[in-house]
């Protein structure tokens, strides 16, 4: 029989986060969809691997073009452009004099 949900303490530890991160992101939205069980959270494997591949890039720059499968719903990827033009911390006050 194969393991077809992880715990929340599972899923952090397959991508070496805080399992308190994952309840944050169950509050905000942002995460793996989830099944919440008599109280327990499990995340089911197929939904952890759609998050997983909707994030998937070829590079820093470049996220991989295309759609994904969301409970029977074909997305598209995020906008890349939506972000364009914003400086990360660590262009601010460097190169330029």
């Amino acid at each position: 029989m194969s393991i077809n949900h992880l715990s929340q303490l599972d899923l952090a530890r397959r991508w070496a986060i805080s399992p308190r991160t994952l309840e944050r992101w169950r509050w905000t939205g942002e995460g793996p969809r989830y099944v919440k069980l008599v109280g327990r959270i499990v995340y089911r494997l197929e939904d952890v691997e759609a998050f997983e591949n909707k994030r998937l890039h070829e590079s820093t720059k470049q996220r991989v073009s295309a759609t994904f499968d969301v409970g029977g719903v074909a997305k598209p990827p995020l906008d890349a452009t939506r972000y364009a033009g914003v400086q990360s911390n660590a262009d601010h006050g460097r190169g330029a004099k």
